[in-house]
């Protein structure tokens, strides 16, 4: 479903890859997450195979398509939810979802019943048309993932999608990740919290300073009685140098 091949991206005047040499393959079907801390090159990673950030070599596969050489295509497969809700605070939840539907040819009928589908999980029908800049952080939150998934994508990223979020809504849209995993579509997303990884993921990676340090499947993981918590703190120690 993605695949990552020898990603490589270096922001113009760094002489350090804040991504070097990243592959990594996700499958249909399965939730993926993405771990590392704070500057590790998680965002970067998004960006770039999303289609934001250019990158100097490799290459990005979303269903066999490149991000890079044929990117129209590639995009209209993915749905992506990003870590500051960039989305138009002066239209209503109705028009902004209207709008991006329009963008990817959804008919008419079809983004009704996904977004009434969804209204109903996030409970945020009251609000739909209300102007999106009155919206909390958690609504603003749950509106982007309505509109990241009204063309239905076979790949839908999330950059830190449970930061900030109240319990009720993190349960919400955690069913809602479940969900579109489990009709066989592939779902990744970065956290920092690793509980919700272990508990949701069918596997994960770590990476560190843009390199990748592992790549974990969590069932196994827990049938042998290890801590996903364990390892990334083992992992990060490692490349950090430990404690000193």
């Amino acid at each position: 479903m993605l695949e990552i091949k020898n990603l490589t991206k270096n922001y113009a005047g760094s002489a350090v890859n804040a991504v070097e040499d990243l592959s990594i393959s996700l499958r249909a079907g399965e939730i993926y997450g993405f771990l590392g801390s704070n500057g590790a090159g998680k965002s970067t990673t998004i960006k770039a195979l999303v289609g934001i950030h250019p990158f100097q070599q490799g290459d990005v596969l979303i269903n066999g398509v490149s991000i890079k050489s044929d990117p129209l295509r590639a995009k209209q497969q993915i749905g992506y939810v990003s870590d500051n809700h960039a989305v138009f605070e002066r239209l209503t939840g109705r028009e902004y979802v209207n709008h991006i539907a329009n963008l990817y040819g959804v008919p008419k009928e079809e983004t009704e019943a996904i977004c009434d589908d969804l209204l109903n999980i996030f409970k945020l029908k009251d609000a739909f048309d209300s102007p999106i800049k009155s919206y909390s952080h958690g609504m603003k939150q749950k509106i982007s993932v309505i509109g990241a998934l009204v063309h239905s994508p076979k790949l839908w990223v999330l950059d830190e999608p449970l930061t900030g979020l109240d319990p009720q809504s993190a349960y919400q849209l955690k069913l809602v990740m479940k969900r579109h995993a489990a009709a066989g579509n592939t779902v990744f997303f970065s956290s920092h919290i690793l509980d919700v990884v272990e508990n949701l993921c069918d596997r994960c990676c770590i990476i560190q300073k843009g390199k990748l340090q592992g790549v974990f499947d969590l069932a196994e993981l827990r049938s042998e009685g290890r801590s996903l918590e364990e390892i990334f703190m083992n992992v990060i120690g490692e490349t950090e140098g430990g404690n000193d």
